[in-house]
């Protein structure tokens, strides 16, 4: 919460009313710049402070005794973040019955395996049928049960940089995150002169 206790942080100390008043200007004016201070002060503000900095801590003092674990879990749950935002979609819980406006979806697995197949790094590993196996053992067995599946283990890394290899079945967890940093470095660069990233952006940001 901030000072009046009224309102929260979306990224460092920026509130919602300090991002209403930021969009303002990146709508009118639209210049790099100000797309480079929207990817740095929000996007990666957001993301260092609550996913990729506790992860350094964690590899900082691990002692390789299953904090992968956990860095994982943190990646996992930010790989949704990172489609969705790119996308410009809203995660809506569907009851029976209900639809979905443009901007939402209710499928958390449809936005995970299109972030591994479709985005690189990841794109150069995953196809559909590996995204959707790492989906379904990597991720939902760490948030679901704390646990891998499928036979699955998770490393430090290995010298060639791979993300995982699939014959052994072995995440890689450092060079997964060296990864996710490539791609929100790429994302930053593309967000600057993309109309249609900076719209998917706004309507991101517009509902945190």
């Amino acid at each position: 919460m901030n000072k009046d206790n009224n309102e929260y942080y979306i990224a460092g100390n920026k509130t919602p009313a300090d991002w209403i008043a930021f969009r303002e200007r990146i709508e009118k004016e639209r210049t790099k710049d100000l797309w480079r201070e929207a990817f740095e002060e929000y996007f990666i503000k957001r993301l260092e402070l609550r996913y990729l900095h506790p992860i350094k801590i964690l590899q900082d003092n691990g002692t390789f005794a299953g904090e992968g674990f956990s860095i994982m879990a943190i990646l996992c749950s930010l790989i949704e973040f990172l489609e969705s935002t790119y996308q410009g979609k809203i995660y809506k819980y569907k009851r029976k019955g209900q639809l979905l406006g443009a901007n939402e979806y209710s499928s958390s697995k449809e936005m995970f395996i299109s972030f591994l197949k479709n985005r690189k790094p990841f794109s150069n590993t995953f196809d559909e049928k590996l995204a959707k196996e790492f989906y379904e053992n990597i991720r939902c067995g760490l948030l679901h049960e704390a646990s891998t599946k499928g036979g699955w283990r998770i490393w430090a890394t290995n010298n060639n940089g791979l993300l995982i290899d699939k014959n052994s079945k072995i995440v890689y967890r450092n060079n997964f995150e060296t990864a996710i940093r490539e791609y929100t470095e790429s994302y930053g660069r593309e967000l600057q002169d993309s109309p249609e990233r900076q719209k998917a952006f706004i309507i991101k940001f517009n509902d945190l």
